[in-house]
């Protein structure tokens, strides 16, 4: 099984509420780069997604390569939800290939739970590629990693 793990693109100050935060310009770039890589080098059939609408926009960019693909959203993937918890509800979607769009801190904290090390920041639109037998807190290999063009 793989998990693919992706931080959403650059977004607008916070000038709004996080939860209505919306990709800028660059950030749909890089989350047009990102959903190229990912839908070129492995076949996900299954998107999980934040409901906070920068999520949901990088998101469309993956849907756009592969509509026929069902996606879910799961509420408790925002940035300062319970990595555990998240981890036990994405562990029970029957999936080969599970590709997860939300935030930082807690997709670090995530990636820290399935390899076991010690959660490592994302950049933006940043994916990483965890291979495992099942999911289980400490039980997967980080196999692959892209990070697009990133703001200066």
């Amino acid at each position: 099984m793989k998990i693919i793990l992706v931080r959403h693109g650059q977004a607008e100050d916070e000038s709004r509420s996080d939860s209505v935060r919306q990709l800028t310009d660059f950030g749909q770039q890089q989350a047009m780069q990102t959903a190229e890589y990912v839908m070129t080098h492995y076949h996900p059939d299954y998107f999980v997604v934040s409901p906070y609408d920068r999520a949901q926009q990088t998101l469309a960019a993956f849907q756009t390569r592969a509509p026929k693909v069902p996606a879910i959203v799961q509420e408790n993937i925002t940035p300062s939800d319970d990595a555990r918890q998240a981890l036990i509800d994405i562990a029970n979607i029957d999936a080969e290939c599970l590709v997860v769009v939300c935030h930082m801190s807690i997709v670090a904290y995530i990636a820290g739970l399935l390899t076991g090390d010690y959660p490592e920041s994302f950049s933006l639109a940043e994916a990483r590629v965890f291979e495992m037998d099942f999911v289980m807190a400490g039980m997967a290999k980080e196999i692959d990693r892209f990070v697009p063009e990133q703001p200066y």
